[in-house]
């Protein structure tokens, strides 16, 4: 769901670039791109379409006084490159985890967690697909339990009104914040799946997957899904009551769509927040990054969530809410109301 602005995109890139080799850092008193000091983020490919958007606008606005840079490791790989101080920042698609935040102790790392947007983990199936009208949790788990790993290959399997059919699944690897979430939530401990499925921690190549294969079920962060939704068809949700629920902005923002729906978080170096040119970044994520969140097919969070978000970076609030330990179901509202800790 690409808005107009986002249709902008391209040229406004062309022009910040256009720009920055008209530079010279000559009598104008214009940076010298190759002179502007870096802003390094890395981690979730959730997160990216958000961080990339943010980047591209605070680089267009900031006219050359830095250069942000968007790297793609996974959340896992986002935290281990900020806990040892290779980035200034790590977007991530879950909380930071109790090793985690260990590691980045015995660095001498503190950091900001900084939610920036909802989600809905959306499951996908090829819209050749004519037998999956709804899903339960249930349903799922029998699919991605580690047990399931050699034995469940069949669509029929699953439910005997299924097609006796292949099952083809793909999914987030294991440094992905999105394979960690949804096996806490589906299966009931984080990192528990079977591994016999098409892995990456790269959205587009699970998309194509997906795509391509009638007897495809895969799943990734809403945003992926709205970009290629004429090309694949999610699957509601079935309740205990019956109910099917679809990911939506609506359903989203209301906490309907459950267990799958999440928030979306950097976690921004302390150290690295001293220099100016980070804090300036950070201040317009927290204050725009909204409506971009919202352009790329995110759900935005509330304004006086935001609002909340950016005083606690203005009072130097560090650490986290959650404590090392993953939960499901959580709203910003609650996390925004909790004491951090390192």
């Amino acid at each position: 769901m690409k808005s107009p602005a986002i249709a902008t995109r391209p040229f406004a890139l062309l022009f910040v670039a256009t720009w920055l080799a008209g530079c010279g850092g000559g009598s104008d008193g214009r940076i010298n791109p190759s002179e502007a000091p870096v802003i390094k983020m890395d981690g979730s490919s959730t997160v990216f379409p958000i961080a990339e958007a943010v980047a591209e606008e605070f680089q267009l606005q900031e006219r050359g006084a830095a250069r942000v840079t968007v790297g793609l490791s996974g959340t896992g790989g986002g935290f281990k490159k900020l806990c040892r101080g290779d980035t200034d920042i790590a977007n991530a698609s879950r909380p930071i985890l109790a090793e985690e935040m260990q590691a980045c102790r015995d660095s001498g790392v503190q950091y900001f967690e900084l939610p920036v947007a909802f989600d809905a983990i959306t499951v996908v199936v090829n819209p050749k697909n004519d037998w999956v009208e709804s899903i339960t949790i249930e349903d799922l788990k029998k699919i991605w339990e580690p047990a399931a790993q050699g034995v469940i290959l069949r669509w029929n399997q699953v439910r005997p009104e299924w097609p006796d059919a292949p099952l083809m699944l793909f999914g987030p690897g294991a440094d992905s914040g999105t394979f960690d979430y949804f096996t806490e939530a589906v299966v009931g401990k984080a990192k528990a799946s079977r591994g016999d499925y098409t892995a990456s921690e790269d959205d587009n190549v699970l998309v194509q997957g997906v795509e391509h294969n009638k007897y495809a079920l895969g799943y990734f962060g809403f945003a992926y899904y709205i970009s290629h939704r004429e090309r694949m068809r999610a699957v509601p949700i079935q309740q205990a009551d019956g109910s099917t629920v679809a990911p939506t902005i609506e359903t989203v923002t209301d906490g309907t769509y459950q267990p799958l729906s999440r928030p979306l978080f950097i976690y921004a170096s302390a150290q690295a927040a001293q220099r100016p040119e980070v804090r300036r970044f950070l201040e317009f994520y927290l204050t725009e990054g909204g409506a971009l969140a919202e352009e790329v097919g995110f759900v935005r969070l509330p304004p006086e969530a935001s609002a909340t978000a950016l005083r606690h970076f203005r009072n130097n609030r560090l650490g986290t809410v959650f404590g090392g330990v993953p939960e499901v179901g959580v709203t910003i509202e609650e996390l925004l109301t909790r004491e951090a800790t390192l």
